[in-house]
C-alpha cells in the first residue's frame, strides 16, 4: 500500500513537470538571460521597435514619456548614445562644469576674445559682442574675468549656410584660455543642417555654455545652459520698437480667434503639423495657411493640395492678420524654434505653442503659462476648441504679459544677451539672485538690481504687489556749491524750510563749493540730523550716510532752490501715491528736430513736459543705486566732465524703468527766472554752451537707450481746492496759493 501511494506521487510529479515543460516554465532563466542580454546590446535588427500593449500610450504627453515604463524596452546603451549623440558634456552642471572661483575676486566679469584677422563675422553675432563690450559687465582683462565668450562667430552651425566658420574644432582647441569650455559661454541660433538638422554644432563644446535657440528639454543641461529666442538678423541691436497693444479692448477679443500663416514642408523633419494644418483652417476666425512655394525644387515635390493652398496663402496680409488675432500659432519648422514666437509677442498675439520637446527661451526665469499657450502637436484639433474656452479675462492677463515680456526680454539684441549674462550672474552669486516676481512682473529683472537689497519692499515697483506703502520720511539733499557769506543766503532758508516739514527724517549737504565748510556755529539749528558731505555729488549718493535709511525717498534740492514746507509735505504726499516715478516742480520737454534730424531740448513753459529737473525733485533711493551701477562709465564720465546733464540722465533712466512720465506739482512760477537770474557756478541757465551742452547730451542718451525713453505729459498736480472760491481757512495747502 505504501508502494503503491509512493508511485502514484512520483507519477503525479512526473505529469506536472511534463505540464510546466509544455507551457514553457522551464525556460524562465533563458528567457531571463535573453532580456539582460538585450539591455546589454541594443535593440535586435529583427526587434527595432518596442512593443506597446496600450495603444493610448502613443498619446502621452511629450514630457511624461521619460517613465521606466515607457522606456522598459529602450537599453541603457541606447539612451546613453542617443544623449551623447550630439554633443559631449552632457552631465555638465555649474557645480561640475564651472568654476566659480574666478569669479569671487572680481565678480561677474565677461571677457570677450580678440577678433581674429581674417575671420568673417555676422551682423548678428557682431551685435552680441558688441552689446557685451558696452555693458557693464564687460572687462578687457582675461585675468579679471568670470566668464568668456569667443570672438569666432557660432551662430550658424548649418553646413549649407554661407555665415558657417569652417575647421571651428581647430581653431577653438588652439584657444590659450579654452580649457575644455571651462567658464565659456557660447551663442548658437542654427545647428545641424538638411535633412535630419540635428543640435550638433560640428565640435565639441567640453565643459561649456550653451545660449542656444531651438534647443530640446532633452539635450537641455537644466540649470546650465540658456535657451534663448531664435531671432532674425533684422532684429535691432538695442532699443527696439514697443509692443502693438496700445489699449486694451473689453472683451478682449479680435476679428480673428487663431491665426498661422508660413511655409508647408512636403518632406522631412518639420513636416507633420504643417502638413495637417487645413484640418483646422475654417476661413473664417481660424485662418491657418501654408504655402509649398519656396526652395529651389518645390514643384518636384508638391502635391494635390499645394495649388489651392498657395491660392488662399496669396489672399490674407500678414501683418494684417497678426494684429487682429486673439491666438496665433507658433508650431516647430525645421527646427523647434521660430521668428514667429518673437513676431507674437510684439503683436500681443496670444502664442499657442506647437513644438513639442522645446525648451521655451529663458524657461528658467519667465512663468510661460501666464503669457501663452501650450500645446501639443498630436493634438492639434482639438487646439481651436481649448483656445475658445479660455475666459476673456485671462486672454487679457496673457495678452498684457506679452507686451510685458517683450518689451523686457525681446525687443532687442541687448536684452537677449543682458538677459542671459543676468540669469547666468544670478547662478554665481546665488545669495544675490533675483525672484521668480522680480523676474516676472514690472519692469522685469534687467531693472531690478538684487545686489541693492534682498527685501521687495526696498524697490519701488512692488509696493501694491505686496500690499505695503513707502516709509513715510525721506532724506533731504541739498547741493551747495556757492559760499556761505551771511545768514540770509537761500541756502539757510530752504535747510530751515525743509527741516519744519513733518516728514523730513535727516538732511544731507553736498558740500561742492571752492570755499571752506563753515564753521558748526554758522549753521542753523534743526529739529532733524544735518550731515555735511564735501566734495560729492549725486552719482556718489549711495554711501553710508544713505544707507542708515534704506527705504527713504529722496528730496533733492539746488541751494538756490526756493520752497516753503508745505510744498515739500505736498509733494512727498504725491509721491507716496507714486513711489516709481519723479515728482517735483521746474519741468522741462525734449522734441523731434526734423530739420537738423536730431532730438531738442527746451524750457519754454508749454501745455506738456517730459522732464522734472533734479534740482528740485522727489525721487526713490534706489534710483541713486541704479544710476551708480546701471549706467554705462561712458554716460557718467561724460556727465562729471562736463558738470552738466546729471538731472536729463536721472529723466532717462527713470522712464526708461517705468515706461512713465514724471510728475509735476504746483511750484513757484517765479522759479524758472530766479535761476536764470543767478550769477554763480550753480546756475549756468545764461550761458548758451551749456543749453547746447543739455542738446548734445540728449542725443547721446537717446543713442545709448537705443530710443528716446522720455513720454509727454500734460498732467500737473495741485492741491485739492486749489484756487477755488472757497474759504482759505478749508484749504489744507493754503500757503502753496500765496506763491
Amino acid at each position: 500500500m505504501q508502494a503503491k501511494k509512493r508511485y502514484l506521487i512520483l507519477l503525479s510529479a512526473g505529469a506536472c513537470l511534463v505540464l510546466l515543460s509544455y507551457l514553457g516554465g522551464v525556460q524562465l532563466p533563458a528567457a531571463s538571460r535573453s532580456r539582460h542580454d538585450r539591455s546589454r546590446n541594443g535593440y535586435r535588427p529583427d526587434q527595432p521597435w518596442p512593443h506597446f500593449s496600450d495603444p493610448l500610450h502613443l498619446f502621452l504627453p511629450w514630457d511624461e514619456t521619460d517613465t521606466e515604463e515607457y522606456n522598459l524596452h529602450i537599453s541603457p546603451r541606447q539612451k546613453r548614445d542617443v544623449n551623447t549623440s550630439v554633443y559631449k558634456g552632457k552631465r555638465c552642471r555649474m557645480d561640475s562644469c564651472f568654476d566659480f572661483s574666478l569669479c569671487h575676486k572680481n565678480g561677474f566679469k565677461v571677457y570677450v576674445y580678440p577678433q581674429q584677422k581674417g575671420e568673417k563675422i555676422s551682423e548678428s553675432y557682431q551685435n552680441i559682442l558688441s552689446t557685451i563690450e558696452g555693458s557693464r559687465f564687460y572687462t578687457s582683462d582675461p585675468g579679471q574675468a568670470c566668464l568668456f565668450v569667443l570672438s569666432l562667430d557660432t551662430l550658424d552651425r548649418d553646413q549649407l549656410s554661407p555665415q558657417y566658420v569652417h575647421n571651428l574644432k581647430t581653431k577653438v582647441q588652439n584657444l590659450p584660455l579654452w580649457n575644455d569650455g571651462r567658464n565659456h559661454l557660447i551663442f548658437n541660433l542654427y545647428s545641424g543642417t538638411w535633412p535630419d538638422y540635428t543640435e550638433d554644432l560640428g565640435f565639441d563644446i567640453g565643459q561649456a555654455m550653451l545660449a542656444k535657440a531651438s534647443i530640446s528639454t532633452e539635450n537641455f543641461r537644466r540649470n546650465f545652459d540658456v535657451s534663448i529666442p531664435l531671432f532674425s538678423k533684422e532684429h535691432p541691436r538695442t532699443g527696439g520698437e514697443r509692443g502693438y497693444l496700445k489699449y486694451n479692448s473689453i472683451p478682449p477679443f479680435r476679428k480673428y480667434m487663431l491665426v498661422f500663416k508660413g511655409k508647408r514642408y512636403l518632406t522631412g523633419i518639420g513636416s507633420d503639423t504643417r502638413n495637417a494644418l487645413h484640418h483646422v483652417h475654417n476661413a473664417e476666425d481660424v485662418v491657418l495657411l501654408t504655402t509649398c512655394k519656396h526652395g529651389k525644387d518645390w514643384q518636384k515635390h508638391k502635391d494635390a493640395r499645394c495649388d489651392k493652398d498657395n491660392a488662399e496663402y496669396d489672399k490674407y496680409d500678414y501683418k494684417e492678420m497678426l494684429h487682429n488675432s486673439t491666438f496665433c500659432l507658433v508650431p516647430r519648422g525645421r527646427r523647434l524654434g521660430s521668428f514667429r514666437f518673437l513676431e507674437a509677442l510684439q503683436a500681443a498675439c496670444v502664442p499657442v505653442m506647437l513644438s513639442n520637446g522645446w525648451e521655451l527661451p529663458f524657461s528658467e526665469i519667465i512663468d510661460w503659462n501666464t503669457a501663452a499657450v501650450i500645446g501639443d502637436e498630436r493634438l492639434l484639433l482639438q487646439i481651436p476648441t481649448t483656445v475658445r474656452s479660455i475666459h476673456q479675462d485671462k486672454i487679457l492677463s496673457l495678452r498684457q504679459q506679452t507686451q510685458f515680456l517683450w518689451e523686457a526680454y525681446f525687443s532687442s539684441v541687448e536684452k537677449i544677451v543682458l538677459t542671459t549674462l543676468e540669469i547666468i550672474q544670478d547662478r554665481v552669486l546665488e545669495h544675490g539672485s533675483r525672484s521668480s516676481l522680480m523676474w516676472n512682473s514690472h519692469p522685469g529683472g534687467l531693472f531690478a538690481l538684487p545686489q541693492y537689497s534682498g527685501y521687495l519692499g526696498d524697490f519701488p515697483f512692488y509696493y501694491a504687489t505686496l500690499g505695503i506703502k513707502p516709509y513715510p520720511k525721506f532724506t533731504a539733499v541739498i547741493h551747495a556749491v556757492s559760499p556761505l557769506v551771511s545768514q540770509s543766503q537761500p541756502i539757510l532758508k530752504l535747510l530751515v524750510a525743509v527741516a519744519k516739514s513733518q516728514y523730513c527724517a535727516q538732511i544731507i549737504v553736498l558740500w561742492n563749493c571752492d570755499k571752506p565748510l563753515p564753521a558748526k556755529h554758522r549753521w542753523p539749528a534743526t529739529s532733524v540730523p544735518v550731515i555735511v558731505i564735501e566734495g560729492e555729488n549725486k552719482v556718489s549718493l549711495d554711501t553710508t550716510p544713505l544707507r542708515i535709511f534704506p527705504n527713504l525717498a529722496t528730496l533733492e534740492l539746488m541751494s538756490k532752490s526756493f520752497c516753503l514746507s508745505v510744498q515739500v509735505d505736498f509733494a512727498f504726499t504725491v509721491w507716496q501715491s507714486f513711489p516709481e516715478r519723479i515728482v517735483g516742480y521746474p519741468a522741462r520737454s525734449h522734441f523731434w528736430d526734423s530739420n537738423k534730424e536730431r532730438w531738442g531740448y527746451t524750457s519754454k513753459w508749454t501745455n506738456d513736459y517730459s522732464m522734472v529737473l533734479t534740482g528740485a525733485a522727489i525721487y526713490h533711493r534706489y534710483y541713486h543705486h541704479l544710476y551708480t551701477n546701471y549706467l554705462p562709465t561712458s554716460l557718467k564720465s561724460m556727465v562729471d566732465q562736463l558738470a552738466n546733464c546729471e538731472d536729463i540722465l536721472m529723466n532717462f533712466l527713470v522712464s526708461a524703468v517705468t515706461k512713465l512720465p514724471p510728475i509735476k506739482v504746483t511750484q513757484k512760477k517765479q522759479y524758472k527766472e530766479t535761476m536764470m537770474g543767478q550769477s554763480s557756478r550753480a546756475s549756468r541757465w545764461a550761458d548758451p554752451d551749456h543749453f547746447a551742452q543739455r542738446q548734445t547730451c540728449m542725443n547721446k542718451f537717446a543713442s545709448w537707450f537705443g530710443a528716446m525713453p522720455l513720454v509727454h505729459s500734460q498732467m500737473r498736480l495741485d492741491p485739492v481746492l486749489f484756487k477755488d472760491q472757497v474759504s482759505i481757512l478749508r484749504k489744507k495747502y493754503r500757503d502753496i496759493e500765496r506763491l
